[in-house]
């Protein structure tokens, strides 16, 4: 199921941005989905699904909107490591 939401721009934002509709509507979508990674709302793999993008075009995405791939702190990392580490060690 997919809704369809209409959202009104002045004729000028497509010359400003140098873009047709479709392009900036495609960008727009990458832009939200983009900064949901980065809050944290959402994970890459939906990320990529919301912008219509494989995971790979979205990774390649969020070094051009400077995101970094890796949304995890230092603690949240070196936790993950060592629970890897430890399931290996068994």
């Amino acid at each position: 199921m997919s809704i369809q939401l209409t959202i009104d721009f002045p004729e000028e934002v497509f010359s400003i941005l140098r873009t047709d509709p479709q392009t900036f509507v495609k960008e727009l979508r990458l832009a939200a989905a983009v900064k949901w990674f980065e809050l944290g709302m959402i994970s890459q793999a939906k990320a990529a699904e919301l912008s219509a993008v494989s995971r790979q075009e979205f990774i390649y995405a969020l070094s051009r909107f400077q995101v970094s791939p890796i949304q995890m702190t230092p603690e949240e990392l070196t936790a993950e490591f060592l629970a890897d580490e430890q399931t290996l060690g068994n």
